[in-house]
């Protein structure tokens, strides 16, 4: 399995909650951000150490892959292909990290699971509004995961599940909040990197999963309402609660 996170912070939250890292751990263990350098359970780190995983019974590797939907499928796309050439595939893809949240439903400190990922401004700005890239005639703007291991996932930490947004530019208005409500009425989520995991997963066959911390609210930019060491507190509870399921989860069961 792959977990993908943005950035090393939320790379190590994961980690705590897998098992392979301490909470007071220092960060810079697992790899560069954007270097897709995967950290695996058991095995020496980037500064000669090592850790292993509680219970972990097969193939993690925990990458911090960049900011943004092109640089997270560049640098996931590389890890893939590179364990492929090795003959060790992986079988899940995992976009992790924090997020801003649609309220109510999504409030800060809870976890949603996809079970859509979409691409949420690729496409066209119209006179008469937004157009996707698919009806325009190109690719596609939704990944949907496995629907069972949605539910079991959800089971299992008590997120709740909808529709997580990808976006290039974070939202910051009200108004732009309500435009993307209204194109995606099931979403709960935005964040930065989903959609461009799950094409480099989906060019490879691999299924894909997106897990996302709330942080914020999603509308008016507010950095005194963000709650981001609460949005990492429960992304490694999360984490730490997915250990069983992720393990016994067979990509056959969709």
């Amino acid at each position: 399995m792959l977990i993908a996170t943005a950035v090393p912070v939320e790379r190590d939250a994961v980690a705590s909650g897998l098992g392979v890292l301490s909470p007071a751990s220092g960060s810079g263990v697992l790899g560069a951000v954007g270097r897709a350098h995967p950290f695996r359970p058991g095995a020496p780190d980037a500064e000669g150490g090592s850790a292993a995983a509680a219970g972990s019974g097969g193939r993690v590797d925990v990458v911090a892959v960049g900011v943004g939907p092109a640089l997270a499928a560049a640098s996931t796309g590389a890890v893939l292909t590179a364990a492929a050439l090795q003959g060790s595939p992986y079988d899940l893809v995992v976009s992790a990290g924090i997020g801003g949240g649609f309220p109510p439903e999504a409030r800060v400190g809870t976890l949603v699971v996809a079970d859509e990922i979409v691409a949420a401004d690729l496409g066209a700005e119209t006179g008469e509004g937004f157009l996707p890239v698919t009806e325009l005639g190109f690719g596609t703007v939704r990944h949907r995961p496995p629907g069972a291991l949605v539910r079991r996932v959800a089971e299992a930490t008590g997120a709740r599940t909808g529709a997580v947004l990808t976006v290039s530019t974070v939202t910051g208005t009200a108004a732009r909040a309500a435009a993307l409500r209204e194109r995606h009425p099931t979403a709960l989520a935005e964040a930065m990197e989903g959609f461009g995991v799950a094409e480099a997963a989906g060019a490879q066959g691999v299924p894909v999963l997106e897990v996302r911390a709330i942080s914020n609210p999603v509308g008016p930019r507010d950095r005194a309402a963000w709650r981001i060491p609460d949005a990492l507190t429960a992304l490694t509870e999360g984490f730490g609660k997915l250990v069983p399921v992720l393990e016994s989860w067979n990509r056959h069961d969709r």
